[in-house]
């Protein structure tokens, strides 16, 4: 794969998701507006779609959810694995963080903040659903989004699309056990084939797809067509599905918003300092290292961020549209993009700190 490739490559959803991508967290509070409204306005909407239903998984939700992880299947060339053992530190630090700490350490703040300082004000189930939706968002490194990280600080592009490809296979075999034991010590008893499940629709098939579909096209039309074409003309699916969703599924929260306006806020403060957390934890073990700044930024991205379309699928198929663990889900949502933005301000800021 030729170095104009792989630019093209990780540019892609910058380019595809420029206006959504930019102004996200405006999209996702007028998404949270518009779903609130439309579960009070129009209650018979939620209603009917509430009754396609299979196996505890909505199907439209499904299908829009798909339309949103389907393209970033598509997108990541697993061939580039092979480069890893040019620079392995990098990886290494990324993989570590990101599944032998991130997801523990999501737990214990997750349970510190909303089951003990936020006792008084959160009812102890709620608590134990808010709980359950950060534990999914930490188990779910972040996929997409990181390529958009990775370009706004000029990251190296081959180099990130081996972190996340490599993340996306782990997270084949490693989400579902991860979030069955860290629900368990939350006492929180949800069956594992109904989390296999949600692997199987929201990563495996997915995955398959965009494999298929990449390696089809690219043999058939090129990969400058692939990259140039067919990947702008996916570009504005992901987020228009994303707001579609989250539409949806307010417009079931809707009542629970409107009687605990403040459980938005208590929620994302958890989030922000998991967020916070994770990113200088990698990026400053990655400057022990003296790993370049082009793969630091985007590694400790990764790191800080989560995959949130898969969070929110999960959240929906286990515990339910209308359930604590979708909204906290949503939250992560919300907070995730000018939280992001901020933090690659940060790293290129102190990109003269790393090895040039």
């Amino acid at each position: 794969m030729s170095s104009k490739t792989e630019v093209t490559t990780a540019e892609e959803p910058s380019g595809g998701m420029d206006l959504f991508g930019k102004y996200l967290s405006v999209w996702v509070a007028l998404a949270i507006i518009a779903g609130v409204a439309l579960g009070q306005l129009a209650p018979v909407v939620p209603e009917t779609l509430s009754r396609f239903e299979y196996a505890q998984v909505s199907i439209p939700i499904a299908i829009l959810i798909w339309a949103m992880i389907f393209p970033m299947m598509a997108q990541i060339d697993f061939t580039a694995i092979v480069d890893v053992r040019k620079e392995p530190k990098g990886l290494a630090i990324t993989t570590t963080v990101n599944w032998l700490i991130k997801p523990f350490t999501m737990f214990a703040i997750a349970w510190f903040f909303l089951m003990v300082v936020f006792e008084p004000l959160i009812a102890p189930q709620l608590a134990s659903e808010y709980l359950a939706g950060a534990i999914l968002l930490g188990a779910a490194p972040c996929t997409a989004m990181v390529f958009v990280w990775s370009y706004l600080t000029k990251g190296d592009a081959a180099y990130t699309l081996v972190q996340v490809s490599l993340n996306d296979i782990i997270m084949l075999f490693a989400f579902a056990p991860i979030v069955v034991f860290l629900l368990g010590i939350s006492d929180i008893q949800v069956p594992w084939n109904t989390v296999f499940l949600s692997v199987v629709l929201y990563i495996v098939i997915p995955l398959v797809a965009g494999y298929l579909t990449r390696r089809t096209l690219i043999a058939r039309r090129g990969q400058q067509w692939f990259d140039d074409v067919f990947m702008k003309r996916l570009g504005p699916v992901p987020p228009a599905a994303l707001i579609v969703t989250l539409v949806l599924l307010f417009a079931f929260q809707g009542e629970v918003i409107l009687e605990n306006p403040l459980h938005i806020a208590l929620i994302a403060i958890p989030l922000i300092v998991q967020t916070f957390l994770m990113f200088f934890l990698a990026y400053g073990w990655a400057r022990l290292w003296k790993v370049r700044h082009c793969i630091a930024a985007p590694g400790a991205m990764i790191g800080a961020s989560n995959f949130f379309e898969l969070a929110v699928a999960a959240a929906i198929a286990i515990f339910g549209l209308q359930s604590g663990a979708a909204l906290a889900a949503v939250v992560g949502v919300l907070v995730e993009v000018p939280v992001m933005l901020m933090l690659v301000r940060i790293a290129n800021k102190t990109r003269d700190h790393f090895p040039a």
